[in-house]
């Protein structure tokens, strides 16, 4: 069986594209890629709780060659040479900066990002994506080393709020999921046995009073997505989160098929 390459897998976990016909059927019937896929996406969740890390000092010298000795002992291959990262809008320089893997990326969602078939992917932009990676990885590490005793580690979210989300109107009842809303700012959301639909499927916030809504995002082709809030949202009036199928129409409102519906409490 011929895997997805890596780069796509990257593209797709960072939400720049989605999955067609051809590559959700593999991703259905591949663990191999579905496990990668899953990898990328835990990976991304975790450098997007990073982001507010970029005014931490410099870690010592040997904290980097710790990290290097590490990664010699797991992968058995030789450090590169320092990579360049943006952090906060300002490139850096990483000095002794450990290869990414291929199990490492970093993922932001634009919410205001709607998905477009074709769009060209290169070698080079999944190479920088793996090398802001790494740069988010190596911070992690870095806390994890200088505050061993943390007890509330960065991979370890705290949910305010959250729903679960039931079949809604002619979806079979197999479908479902939870949303989870994260001191982060984001929304974390699980989905299952979602029907196949031929365009792709959107997430909004629904004030059930008066029926407004706005959209926070889409979801591929993964049971998992995390998408960012709007800052000061009212979860209190929009607490109503929907997930629908949506058309390929450049139409930027509900399309009315709600999939799945839930009410954020907490």
């Amino acid at each position: 069986m011929q895997h997805l390459e890596h780069e796509r897998l990257v593209f797709l976990a960072l939400g720049e594209s989605e999955a067609d016909d051809g590559e959700r059927t593999h991703l259905d019937t591949c663990a191999h890629c579905r496990t990668e896929l899953t990898t990328l996406q835990e990976v991304a969740g975790l450098g997007a709780e990073t982001q507010g890390l970029g005014d931490l000092p410099d870690p010592p010298e040997h904290i980097w060659q710790g990290i290097q000795a590490d990664i010699r002992a797991a992968e058995g291959t030789a450090v590169p040479a320092p990579v360049a990262v943006l952090t906060g809008g300002d490139r850096q320089q990483v000095p002794g900066q450990p290869r990414a893997t291929a199990t490492e990326a970093v993922t932001r969602l634009d919410p205001t990002r709607r998905p477009h078939r074709g769009r060209g992917w290169s070698r080079w932009a999944a190479t920088a994506v793996t090398a802001v990676a790494a740069a988010a990885i190596g911070v992690v590490g870095t806390v994890t080393v200088l505050r061993p005793t943390d007890p509330t580690p960065a991979q370890t979210p705290t949910v305010l709020a959250s729903a679960p989300l039931a079949a809604f109107g002619s979806t079979p009842k197999s479908a479902q999921g939870d949303a989870r809303v994260l001191q982060s700012g984001q929304l974390h959301l699980h989905v299952a046995n979602l029907p196949r639909v031929p365009g792709y499927y959107e997430v909004w916030l629904i004030n059930p009073t008066t029926m407004e809504m706005f959209s926070i995002g889409t979801l591929g082709g993964d049971a998992d997505a995390l998408l960012p809030l709007p800052p000061n949202v009212d979860l209190k009036s929009y607490s109503v989160v929907d997930v629908s199928a949506e058309q390929y129409d450049n139409n930027t409102r509900h399309s009315g098929d709600s999939l799945l519906r839930g009410t954020l409490t907490g």
